[in-house]
């Protein structure tokens, strides 16, 4: 009997322990041709290997970038498969497990304080969503918007004045479980947008004039498995019909171009759509809250990682959308001022022609919904650490991308009707 109690606790502790990365490699490959592109192809059908860059095998293409992770045990034979194959490669990570823990530089200022250089667990950004309510009553309120699968609320917090009637801009983070500078974004934003109002000319003006809705964490389940069980985890945390394979890739469960894509069918893939559009509970309140309030709401804005970028309709097809012009001069201005903070590197274009296709994405939906301005972030870096971003950049990261966001704002408050 004692046994069979150290054999279930045994069990029980395996069933919850965090997986780990031991000297896993992320690497970096460019196949010159179709030729080269399709080894990869063929690795990846008989081999575990996990996209960053692009984000499924069916993109994979000639003169592309290709990032993936492989495990300790297969990457003697990718590497060697490469070598065969005459394909220059690169390593980009050595060790996962240990750029996993390398990624927390920076140490807490002061304890019990929400830090916005470091990243923050589900609790912490659930205590600070109360703490900025608390703390400027008048310009913040929190806004209960659903709940995952989970039972974990799903939060907007309201930035600006009570007038639900004004101009506003709808932005989420962390969509992707394991995208966490996106996440910080967020937070970033509604600190110094609370903490400048009244002495920095241009935030006060947008405020004086307009809302923004923030969706701190859209994938919260996600989010928390990335902390608790697998950081590299992607999707939501809903289980699937006929599959042992749990979860949906939120950003392609939007009902637009949703059935497009042939690797976005399986619930196994990274990039499963899910059974039905807008069959997620996040998306459907996502949605929901952006249709009530379309009268009001002229952006949205989407932040991911990685690869510097600042992308625009369409995923689902390399027809341009009607104000392509604007969305372009919008997006080349954005990318600049970004620029000028630390000369980070940033393209601009539509999604399809400057990443890969995508479909059932919450850009395009947006878009088509009748939001003319929508715009994705893909903050840095551009794979050196990918979605491994060191706390030590975030702060930098977030600076930069606030001067893109307020001049995106500025436009939308002078150009949109």
């Amino acid at each position: 009997m004692r046994s069979l109690l150290l054999v279930g606790l045994i069990a029980a502790a395996l069933a919850t322990a965090p997986v780990r990365f031991d000297r896993e490699k992320v690497l970096r490959v460019k196949p010159k041709d179709e030729e080269q592109a399709n080894v990869i192809k063929d690795l990846a059908k008989t081999n575990k290997l996990d996209f960053w860059y692009p984000d499924a095998t069916h993109h994979v293409a000639a003169n592309m970038t290709v990032d993936f992770r492989v495990s300790e045990k297969e990457s003697h034979a990718i590497q060697s498969a490469l070598d065969q194959n005459k394909m220059h490669y690169e390593i980009l990570i050595h060790d996962l497990q240990e750029e996993i823990e390398k990624q927390f530089d920076v140490k807490q200022d002061i304890p019990g304080r929400h830090s916005y250089a470091k990243y923050n667990n589900w609790d912490k950004i659930v205590a600070w969503t109360e703490k900025m309510v608390h703390k400027h009553p008048e310009m913040v309120s929190r806004i209960k918007i659903g709940t995952t699968v989970e039972d974990n609320p799903l939060y907007v917090l309201k930035i600006g004045k009570k007038d639900d009637s004004r101009k506003a801009i709808f932005m989420d983070c962390g969509i992707h479980a394991r995208e966490w500078v996106s996440p910080a974004f967020c937070q970033w934003f509604v600190y110094q947008a609370t903490k400048t109002y009244g002495k920095n000319k241009i935030m006060t003006k947008l405020l004086d004039r307009m809302n923004f809705y923030v969706l701190p964490v859209f994938n919260v389940d996600g989010y928390i498995w990335s902390w608790t069980q697998n950081r590299m985890w992607r999707k939501n945390r809903s289980r699937n019909q006929k599959s042992r394979c749990i979860g949906t890739d939120l950003n392609r469960n939007f009902n637009t171009s949703w059935n497009s894509l042939p690797d976005t069918k399986h619930p196994c893939k990274e990039i499963y759509r899910g059974p039905a559009p807008e069959s997620e509970r996040e998306t459907k309140a996502v949605t929901d809250f952006i249709r009530r309030h379309l009268k009001s709401i002229k952006a949205y804005i989407t932040f991911h990682s990685y690869s510097q970028m600042l992308l625009f309709p369409f995923g689902y097809t390399s027809e341009p959308p009607p104000n392509h012009e604007d969305l372009d001069k919008v997006a080349k201005i954005s990318t600049d001022v970004l620029s000028t903070r630390y000369e980070t590197h940033y393209i601009h274009g539509s999604i399809a022609s400057t990443i890969y296709p995508t479909s059932g994405s919450s850009l395009d939906w947006a878009y088509n919904l009748g939001i003319k301005h929508t715009f994705a972030f893909e903050l840095r870096d551009k794979g050196k650490f990918g979605f491994l971003l060191p706390e030590s950049q975030i702060k930098s990261t977030c600076k930069e991308t606030m001067i893109a966001v307020k001049f995106i704002a500025k436009y939308i408050l002078k150009h949109t009707s």
